[in-house]
């Protein structure tokens, strides 16, 4: 004798509510595409990106003794004229090498305002009160063990290439002893630089993450400038901060 009419047998019905099951469970995400998307967005907004170290225990990928930048410098000599927006070429780099860090040339499209943690979380409370346009924004080296070499990244506008090449403002100035006084903590990083960008993993299970993504439009440096100078002069008065510290090495 057939079935009722809108009625499901037992046997139908526990296979069905099976399948709802597991449809219904969450599907695990993949470090390796979120990883690579949060790349690709870099690289969409225009910010040339070329493969970097990455950590081994607290040692570096690049095997050098006494690495002084471990995890934190390009993979190859020639990182500027390799670094790129394209699509193509970023997804090979991101699956051929899982484990690879990233950075991202400045002084091309955008410059980075690199200070200490302490002084870049005060400022950046302090431009989004005033209403002041803030980028995008990454910490590195962040965490509950975060050494004083923690700092923040402020993605701006690059100052452009003027026309007469004495004008340059290279990322190095800012990095000399003698101008501390001025900009104490403080780097600029400009043409001739690289920072990395998040996703990027540092010896000790710290990383670079995003505080504010690439969603934020690239602000003008110098309206970022006056209160992160500010922010530094304080950290670096309230406390034992090494302002002579290199953040990044400018050249390898």
């Amino acid at each position: 004798m057939g079935s009722e009419p809108g009625r499901v047998e037992r046997g139908a019905q526990s296979r069905i509510s099976g399948w709802l099951r597991r449809r219904r469970k969450p599907v695990a995400e993949d470090p390796g595409r979120e990883r690579e998307a949060l790349l690709l967005a870099v690289a969409a907004a225009g910010l040339p990106l070329a493969p970097a170290a990455h950590p081994v225990g607290y040692r570096c990928s690049c095997e050098r003794i006494g690495c002084p930048t471990p995890a934190r410098h390009p993979l190859s000599f020639a990182w500027q004229t390799q670094s790129t927006t394209d699509r193509a070429q970023i997804e090979r780099w991101a699956r051929n090498q899982p484990q690879a860090n990233f950075v991202t040339a400045t002084g091309m499209v955008h410059d980075v305002l690199d200070v200490p943690l302490a002084a870049g979380r005060d400022a950046l409370d302090r431009l989004l009160a005033a209403g002041i346009a803030v980028g995008p924004v990454a910490e590195s080296g962040a965490g509950a063990d975060a050494d004083r070499g923690a700092r923040m990244l402020f993605f701006t506008a690059t100052r452009g290439t003027p026309e007469d090449e004495d004008e340059w403002w290279p990322c190095e100035l800012d990095c000399h002893p003698e101008t501390m006084d001025e900009h104490p903590g403080l780097r600029w990083h400009c043409r001739g630089s690289y920072v990395l960008v998040p996703p990027a993993a540092l010896p000790g299970d710290h990383a670079v993450a995003w505080v504010r993504g690439m969603e934020h439009p690239l602000p003008d440096p110098l309206t970022l400038l006056e209160t992160l100078t500010d922010a530094c002069a304080l950290h670096a008065d309230s406390s034992d901060h090494d302002p002579h510290a290199v953040a990044w090495p400018l050249t390898r």
